[in-house]
């Protein structure tokens, strides 16, 4: 498994603890009633391989936050979604999305060791997952643990990918994986959110290109909507990601294939494919793109 799966999602997105191996499995679709609402079958199932490779291509927030880390922005609290009015998703869309939203928002604090404020987010998190019946897949215990001590980051990122692909098989064994769907969207919204809050104070070129390599990202995000916009909910964010989705036929993005290179590791020779990007996006793209992803992230959040 790459490292860049291994890091991707999960690990930041609620940087969910590993379940212990003396916890027995549980039918939790026995445990409690699922409302209609959130039962929803998209047209055609996801299989688990598909999902895995949509968010092994979703840049995690972590990977978001260590970048604009390294380009030397300081960290901002004013950048975060509040957690103050949790109790007030109250659809399954607002919980899923809130869920990624707020991960997202955990991952950015954990990256600059801002211990303070994440036990809110935590307690937000934890709200959110039991609202739409997936908290049981969250040690929140050890994660209250290991998010306080500023030692236990490479912790914090340790694999979760198997318990989002847990998480994710759950869904879509009691038809709901819509939520997953969304879920990842939640996180990439608030990932170039934070991305484009950053650029609006210190302008800079690498993270300007993140911004413009999100038009693949975007269009993998958006097949995997689609597969549900008979949900209205769903639709609606369909129609708002798809303005951004029209920003973006300005950025051209090109590839120019780059001679292989052949190095060692660990013992073992590896190939590796030099091939260059290209990313052209104006500053006027740009900023509409940051504008209007900050217009549809601050619409969900604002219940």
């Amino acid at each position: 498994m790459s490292k860049r799966l291994i890091y991707i999602l999960l690990p930041l997105l609620i940087f969910a603890a590993c379940r212990s191996d003396k916890q027995k499995d549980v039918d939790f679709s026995k445990e409690f009633e699922v409302p209609d609402s959130v039962i929803y079958d998209g047209e055609l199932e996801i299989s688990e391989q598909a999902m895995e490779d949509i968010v092994q291509n979703i840049s995690s927030p972590v990977e978001i936050a260590a970048l604009i880390k390294a380009v030397g922005v300081p960290f901002s609290k004013d950048y975060l979604a509040t957690t103050d009015f949790v109790d007030d998703y109250n659809t399954s869309f607002q919980k899923a999305i809130g869920l990624g939203i707020f991960g997202a928002d955990l991952g950015y604090q954990n990256m600059y060791n801002k211990t303070g404020g994440v036990i809110d987010y935590i307690s937000a998190i934890r709200t959110l997952a039991d609202g739409i019946r997936v908290g049981q897949f969250f040690d929140f215990t050890t994660l209250k643990r290991l998010a306080t001590n500023n030692q236990n980051l490479d912790s914090l990122m340790y694999i979760s990918v198997q318990n989002f692909n847990q998480m994710d098989r759950y869904l879509r064994e009691n038809n709901r994986s819509n939520l997953s769907s969304l879920i990842v969207a939640g996180v990439w919204i608030e990932s170039i959110y934070l991305l484009g809050e950053v650029i609006k104070e210190a302008p800079n070129a690498e993270l300007s290109e993140k911004i413009g390599e999100q038009k693949i990202i975007l269009s993998n995000l958006m097949l995997l909507l689609k597969n549900y916009e008979r949900d209205p909910s769903i639709k609606k964010l369909i129609d708002d990601l798809s303005e951004i989705q029209e920003i973006y036929r300005d950025v051209t993005i090109t590839y120019e294939k780059g001679e292989p290179e052949a190095i060692e590791e660990d013992g073992m020779l590896i190939i590796i494919q030099n091939d260059k990007q290209y990313i052209e996006i104006s500053n006027e793209t740009l900023f509409q793109i940051i504008d209007k992803t900050a217009e549809i992230r601050n619409n969900i959040i604002q219940l």
